[in-house]
């Protein structure tokens, strides 16, 4: 038996198909709880199909000649997939047109419809799985998703997940089909209130040609819906701090291994939370006109002590409401449409007092810390026209506004901020840390905000044997006023301290150069082409080497991404077993500068393929081979404008010093010579707040960033109430987009070519070129009289790379399943899997380094010496399992567990030999490890160990409409370290930078009528 269902990736709807006796119906008819209703012809061969569905819980009624001969209800729909929905069973009544109604069975026959990599975490099983209340929590149940670094968060302030080896910043998010995702840098994106989730979609790869824009995994939610009857409810929780396990302090690691000092004492850093959420829904207009509308108020108020490099105990409070509201309007049972609102918000502001490391006791108040507030509303609406049977014809629109406002109470200018004052020099600090009660670096431009709109318009169409599906899929990202700023009160910079330059043995060395510097560049190349700092050495204070600087930075641009779809798909029923899915996308994409100039303009067809097949075998749904390939494109997000097209300032003035004020200020300033002279600002990018060229943003011939991936698995039922099954993928980054900053080896290539270096000014050449890393490329430079020189790069011959881009990731999973029988569920994975290669993607997680496609990563040969290993995002071995236990008729117990061998460890450090920092110089940047290659995954992080578990007790005299639950996580209070400082030539080698999050318990009362 076999359908060619239509079910997309990050749908909002599903599907029913099936199968009857040939000759024994003519028509099918679907209704679900609201009224709506569907009509679908049976074919001569006894199937029929009905598409494009509305989530929901529907009668499937069988007839014949307007006679109904059998029905099923309580078949519920899971979102982007298709339900089976047969009648061969009863072939016998049929054909006497007896009535039968039978509840459709416990044990749901495997999705012969789909061909992609999926979970669906229903809303029932969010109600009872302990987890924590965000999307991403729910994504981690999938197998391949991991949680990203603690250095990145989302706009709200969220954690991020690694979807299949892929950089935290490749997923795309999803609320009732209009596109959250962060339009800034991609860091996540808006989700719902947690109650109002019916169900999320965890698509981890293989989705069809009807979306695209993410080759990591997709977070698709779709929101509840009203129905004929009214409900309403809420909830409580709470989480005390009584109940929190200390979290352990972090100390700093000595070079033979030991315990060093503390470096955070964080015992006392715990937080309560509080959740309120209320809903109602039910029908404004019976069978017409329905509402679903909830509020969620969550606040979490805690203290957290800093490090002693910023020794404040912080006391601080988050607010993080939520509303969500939908209308469906059945105009009739032709036409539907659905309009949908939601809001999400999260402030946060502290105060910030003394801490004294030595006594480990709290101060007098110092300042207040900077106060945040982000908000985002989308409001969408989506129409649903059921032209024929086979014809079905959608459009939605939607926009997604955000803001983004942060603040300092009381914000004293008097000081200047101290970056790093661990790295002060000791002989005069006596080994003290000596800083002022500045809390203010760099904050956001106060009008600071952005704004998303996304178009879709989808046809389908059946006609025999072939499902025909064709659309736009079209995006606008606005960034309005965005940047960072010192703050305009202030001095306008800060001082950042540093420890001196070693040599390949680790040793501090005064003579060698800061950055750049004789024997840095490639042979041919003249060094001086090229930002250079003087060594330390022969100036005062700098003998061993310690030096400061002056730091400044500002960039500021309003600026937008046009993206534009196009996509055709064939969902191809071969034979009653053989379902082929072939599609085709198209993607498009623009960035405009704040002058609105394009500065890229990947336009040119960019044909993503995607081809799939599910085979089922025995012709019953009870055994599905299927397997897909497809290519992947995705967009560079607005931020990526800021420094590569705007106007930024990014410098620092180099000096010496003899002595350090009571405030952290260094005294006693010599001015250390750089290629701009002594006592000037340098930028190593090139970035002194001058318009950027858009020309000269990036290579001629720059394409965008693609992803191949290949799936074969197959799902089998064993016996009457398990399912289990085996996926094994592939995926290999075949094109990225980072910068490059090598520009003396450009300047080198003119002067091989012959070009007069009096007809251009090497001094304005930009710092960095957006290209792809590993191919040969043309360069533009500007000519003094107009116009541009091109000037073609090889990758080899003329940067000196010795290797190309990489990024593979191999993986098994094997699953067993048992669905949910009345009494209890649980399913169970593990995962075998290889993330390897030599580019994370568009961020870097050993450093934290945040700028989207503008990494350290191929800004210079030397950097990417050994840089071949195992990935930040790769954990070899993965096991996951959760479920849900009806123990009695008022109580359910619930586990969700996970095993996890650990990341790889990155030891950077300078390069061996008479040049420790060759390149551009940007310091202890290199793939080694005192003086030896160091390739990641040299070493790992420890394992991880967590169990979850939950209990619910829902009374009898309460008509269970009234529940009580406890959730404990981290059942064992494991905190293994997941992530320790990368560079080896600083003192901070190895310390953690995060851990597993303690043990804590949440408590919560429910009311559902």
């Amino acid at each position: 038996m076999g359908f060619s269902g239509l079910a997309f990736g990050q749908a909002t709807t599903g599907s029913i198909f099936g199968q009857t006796p040939a000759g024994s119906a003519d028509t099918v008819v679907i209704q679900n709880a609201t009224g709506f209703t569907r009509e679908a012809t049976v074919d001569a061969s006894g199937r029929y199909n009905a598409n494009s569905l509305p989530l929901g819980t529907y009668t499937v009624t069988l007839k014949h000649a307007g006679q109904t001969i059998d029905s099923r209800s309580d078949v519920t729909l899971r979102v982007g997939a298709g339900t089976e929905v047969s009648f061969v069973a009863t072939e016998t009544n049929a054909r006497n047109l007896s009535s039968v109604t039978v509840t459709a069975n416990s044990l749901p026959s495997i999705d012969v419809t789909s061909v992609d990599s999926r979970t669906v975490i229903t809303s029932q099983q969010l109600a009872t799985l302990p987890l924590a209340r965000n999307a991403e929590a729910i994504a981690l149940l999938a197998p391949g998703v991991v949680q990203g670094s603690s250095y990145f968060a989302g706009p709200m302030g969220g954690s991020l997940v690694s979807f299949g080896g892929s950089s935290v910043t490749e997923n795309a998010y999803y609320i009732n089909g209009f596109n959250t995702t962060d339009p800034l840098s991609g860091f996540g994106g808006i989700s719902l209130p947690y109650g109002s989730i019916d169900q999320q979609e965890i698509l981890s790869g293989g989705y069809g040609a009807a979306y695209g824009r993410s080759d990591g995994g997709v977070i698709s939610q779709v929101g509840k819906r009203g129905t004929n009857d009214w409900h309403f409810g809420g909830l409580v929780e709470w989480t005390p701090t009584g109940l929190q396990s200390d979290p352990k302090n972090y100390y700093y690691v000595k070079k033979d291994g030991s315990q060093g000092d503390m470096r955070q004492y964080r015992n006392d850093n715990k937080s309560w939370t509080t959740t309120v959420d209320a809903y109602v829904g039910g029908p404004l207009i019976k069978d017409k006109l329905f509402l679903f509308t909830s509020v969620e108020a969550q606040r979490r108020q805690g203290q957290s002590v800093g490090a002693n490099a910023a020794p404040y105990d912080t006391h601080y409070r988050y607010d993080n409401p939520k509303w969500y509201a939908k209308l469906d309007w059945n105009i009739n049972d032709s036409n539907i449409l659905e309009v949908t609102g939601a809001s999400t918000k999260s402030s946060y502001q502290g105060t910030m007092n003394e801490f004294d490391y030595d006594t480990l006791q709290e101060g007098g108040f110092n300042s207040y810390d900077t106060h945040t507030k982000n908000a985002a509303q989308l409001f969408s609406s989506k129409f649903t026209s059921y032209i024929t049977d086979d014809l079905t014809v959608s459009a939605m629109y939607g926009k997604m506004k955000s803001t983004y406002y942060s603040d300092t109470p009381g914000y004293d200018p008097t000081y200047p901020y101290i970056y790093n004052p661990t790295y002060e020099n000791p002989d005069i600090t006596d080994g003290r840390v000596i800083t002022n009660n500045q809390t203010v670096s760099t904050i956001n431009l106060p009008g600071h905000r952005s704004v998303s709109t996304n178009l879709r318009l989808d046809l389908s169409y059946h006609i025999g044997d072939h499902t025909l599906t064709a659309g736009i899929d079209n995006m606008d990202m606005k960034n309005i006023e965005g940047g960072t700023m010192f703050p305009s009160a202030g001095v306008g910079y800060g001082w950042e301290y540093n420890e001196p330059v070693t040599n390949s043995d680790g040793d501090p060395d005064p003579d060698l150069y800061i950055l750049g510097g004789p024997g840095s560049a490639l042979p041919g190349a003249d060094w001086r082409n090229s930002p250079w700092v003087a060594p330390t050495a022969g100036y005062a204070g700098g003998e061993t080497g310690y030096y400061v600087a002056r730091y400044e930075y500002h960039d500021n641009a309003s600026v937008r991404v046009a993206q534009r779809a196009q996509y055709i798909q064939d969902d191809w029923q071969v034979n009653d077993r053989l379902l082929l899915k072939l599609g085709l996308r198209n993607d498009q994409f623009t960035n405009y500068n704040a002058a609105g100039q394009p500065f890229l303009r990947l336009t040119k067809p960019q044909w993503a393929p995607r081809l799939g097949f599910s085979w089922d075998v025995n012709g019953d749904a009870s055994f599905k081979v299927y397997g897909n390939a497809g290519r992947y494109y995705l967009a560079l997000p607005t931020s990526v404008a800021l420094r590569s097209a705007g106007s930024s300032l990014y410098t620092r003035t180099y000096y010496t010093y003899t002595g350090i004020d009571a405030n952290g200020i260094p005294t006693g300033l010599s001015p250390i010579d750089t290629s701009r002279g002594p006592d000037m600002p340098l930028s190593a990018n090139g970035e002194y707040g001058q318009p950027r060229d858009p020309m000269v943003a990036a290579t001629k011939d720059l394409k965008s960033e693609y992803q191949d991936e290949y799936i074969l698995g197959f799902d089998k039922k064993l016996g009457d109430s398990w399912m289990y099954g085996a996926k094994a993928t592939y995926r290999n980054l075949r094109n990225a987009i980072d910068d490059i900053g090598d520009k003396n080896s450009i300047i080198n290539k003119m002067n091989k070519m012959g070009i007069d270096p009096t007809t251009y000014d090497a001094s304005v050449m930009p710092g960095s070129y957006l290209m792809n890393p590993g191919k040969n490329a043309t360069y533009y430079v500007a000519k003094l009289g107009g116009g541009y020189y091109q000037v073609p790069m090889d990758w080899k011959k003329d940067f000196g790379f010795n290797t190309t881009m990489k990024r593979h990731y191999y993986g098994l999973n094997m699953y067993l399943e048992h669905p949910f029988d009345g009494k209890w569920f649980a399913r169970f994975d593990y995962l075998f899997s290889r993330n390897y290669g030599n580019s994370e993607g568009q961020v870097r997680t050993d450093i934290g380094q945040e700028d989207v496609s503008a990494t350290v990563d191929w800004d210079y040969a030397q950097v990417m010496d050994y840089a071949n290993g195992y990935l930040a995002n790769n954990h070899k071995h993965q096991f996951k399992a959760y479920g849900s236990y009806q123990i009695a008729p008022e109580w359910l117990v619930s586990a969700n567990a996970s095993i996890l061998s650990g990341s790889p460890q990155t030891c950077l450090g300078y390069y061996p030999g008479a040049q420790p920092n060759p390149g551009l110089g940007y310091g202890p940047y290199y793939h080694f490890c005192n003086g030896k290659p160091w390739p990641p995954g040299t070493s790992n992080n420890p394992w991880t160990y967590r169990l979850d578990l939950s209990a619910e007790y829902r009374p009898e005299w309460a008509g269970k409409k009234l529940a009580f639950n406890v959730m404990v996580y981290n059942v064992f209070n494991s905190q293994k370290t997941t992530q320790t400082y990368a560079i080896s030539a600083s003192s901070s080698y190895l310390r953690p930078i995060s851990s597993q999050d303690p043990r804590y318990v949440r408590f919560g009362i429910t009311y559902d009528y």
